[in-house]
């Protein structure tokens, strides 16, 4: 069994954003491989597909995510480059601030739907 550590959103970078965003959105089954997190979703088809899970930097994954919140990103001149993003899903209420528009985005999505604090694998951590 994989040991769990409590994690603010907002610290959250890379492979342990990437984990909390597959809980977030309920993907079928989670795994850690040898270069990052491994989801297994299933299809409307009755099929499924497995894939390298990466939607905080991956924009062919955090896009469509974007899209299916109805969510949002912005730049905000003026801020420091670690938190000058931020974003979110609609009716979040709340938007978290990255260094990107998707890691902005996917620490707004993991806030609305698990709150400021999650449970991450620790393996996964620097």
């Amino acid at each position: 069994m994989t040991e769990l550590i409590e994690v603010r959103v907002s610290n959250l970078l890379g492979a342990p954003l990437d984990w909390a965003v597959a809980m977030a959105t309920d993907a079928g089954e989670i795994a850690i491989g040898e270069h990052g997190v491994i989801c297994i979703y299933d299809t409307p088809e009755g099929g499924c597909w497995t894939n390298l899970y990466q939607p905080s930097k991956d924009w062919s994954q955090g896009g469509l995510l974007i899209d299916e919140h109805s969510g949002t990103s912005q730049h905000i001149d003026g801020l420091p480059a670690d938190v000058c993003y931020a974003g979110g899903p609609a009716g979040a209420g709340v938007w978290c601030y990255g260094p990107t528009a998707l890691i902005a985005f996917c620490r707004g999505l993991v806030n609305h739907k698990l709150g400021d604090t999650v449970q991450v694998p620790k393996e996964l951590m620097p």
